[in-house]
């Protein structure tokens, strides 16, 4: 499952420096501590708004209380100190958020309704292309969904990095991705001309919102996107059950990837005769297999694979996966470009596309898949200082739990 839009972590100290101790009183909702903090802090030191610069990786006093869904510490803070409910967390836990938008993920109707009150702007997007409903949707919260909606926040907002929709399928949000398309969301919108929402639930194994989606009428085959559902089901492995779904579904197991191959092609290279016995009956015979059976496919395509690919087939497809994983990864889609950085790699090797990929496991979370690639990376380019970069950031993970920041991609 992706990660929800903010998740705040526990000072590493324990809490016990007074800056610490005043966000803890505010995410745990402890008024009378955190005015005792405040009145301690701002003694000598400048007037109380003051403490809105105390902030751990950008979220303030204000973002906790309101991630808490904390009503009167918001009131108080906002009132009495003058918090702005509009004022964006700068680092790498807030990402821009303001305490508006944590206030969704609270699930308290009550508070959101109060930021609102108090010039919430619905319209305004952080970092990450999310505005307040793309916050609620992607943390599950129902009654706020509904709420904004009903506040007239259009259902296909979109500030660059794809609609509510599309994060609620990412975060295997069935519930509130059911309340979206309940108020006419698009299931086929397009994001970024290389995925949908359905192709991202099937991405993140969610069968809940992918059953939704086809019953709001997504189109089963992704004929917009970049691959149908079924060629990267077939392709990528570990999708079994997920095929059998999209096959009664009536996903056409006909249509080919951009090298020709159909999904029976795709399962038969993998060896995996379940997926073959599956897409058998419903696959158009190829009339350069002569042995129409499980057994004859898997045999056929083997032996085809040993033969040597055109070169300029295979750079072709490396440079459309590459192209694909880029982009997920402008969209901070890091599981999404891991994976097709992978299939880029079974294209062919290269040291970008290992230090990209290594780049994405990192901020996933996996040192381990992060050295691995990053250490490929430095046998193919030893004297590479990105490569080095990589290795070091991989064992920084490793060894001490820590945000690092995010480069960009090699070109």
């Amino acid at each position: 499952m992706a990660a929800a839009p903010f998740v705040y972590c526990a000072p590493s100290d324990g809490g016990r420096t007074d800056e610490n101790a005043l966000l803890m009183a505010a995410l745990h909702g402890n008024l009378g501590r955190l005015k005792d903090i405040v009145n301690s802090l701002t003694r000598g030191n400048g007037g109380p708004s003051a403490i809105f610069s105390f902030n751990k990786d950008g979220v303030d006093v204000l973002h906790g209380a309101a991630c808490g869904g904390h009503l009167e510490v918001c009131k108080y803070l906002v009132e009495e100190l003058g918090g702005d409910v509009n004022a964006p967390g700068i680092g790498s836990v807030a990402l821009g958020a303001t305490p508006f938008m944590m206030s969704a993920q609270s699930g308290d109707v009550p508070t959101v309704k109060y930021f609102l009150d108090h010039g919430g702007d619905l319209m305004k997007a952080d970092d990450k292309g999310r505005t307040i409903l793309h916050h609620a949707v992607s943390a599950g919260c129902c009654k706020v969904t509904e709420f904004l909606l009903s506040k007239g926040v259009p259902v296909d907002i979109d500030c660059g990095r794809g609609p509510p929709l599309f994060m609620a399928a990412t975060n295997e949000q069935d519930k509130t991705l059911k309340i979206l398309l309940d108020h006419h969301a698009n299931p086929n919108i397009i994001i970024s001309g290389a995925t949908t929402p359905l192709l991202s639930a099937l991405i993140y194994r969610s069968l809940k919102c992918m059953k939704l989606l086809i019953k709001a009428g997504a189109d089963v085959n992704c004929k917009a996107s970049t691959m149908t559902l079924l060629v990267f089901a077939t392709m990528q492995g570990g999708y079994t059950n997920f095929i059998k779904f999209l096959l009664k579904a009536g996903a056409d197991p006909n249509i080919p990837d951009d090298l020709g191959r159909l999904p029976i092609e795709l399962a038969a290279l993998r060896d995996c005769k379940e997926e073959v016995e599956m897409l058998l009956p419903l696959t158009t015979p190829i009339p350069t297999v002569p042995n129409w059976s499980i057994e004859g496919v898997i045999s056929h395509v083997k032996n085809e694979d040993k033969k040597p690919m055109e070169q300029r087939h295979r750079e072709r497809r490396q440079r459309l996966l590459k192209s694909q994983a880029d982009t997920a990864f402008k969209l901070k889609e890091y599981k999404m470009a891991s994976e097709c950085y992978g299939l880029a790699i079974d294209h062919g090797e290269s040291a970008t596309l290992y230090a990209n990929r290594s780049v994405c496991k990192l901020l996933l979370g996996d040192g381990e898949g992060s050295l691995s690639d990053a250490l490929r990376c430095r046998m193919l380019r030893p004297d590479w200082a990105k490569a080095c970069y990589r290795q070091a950031a991989a064992h920084m993970l490793l060894k001490v739990p820590s945000s690092l920041p995010v480069e960009d991609l090699d070109s």
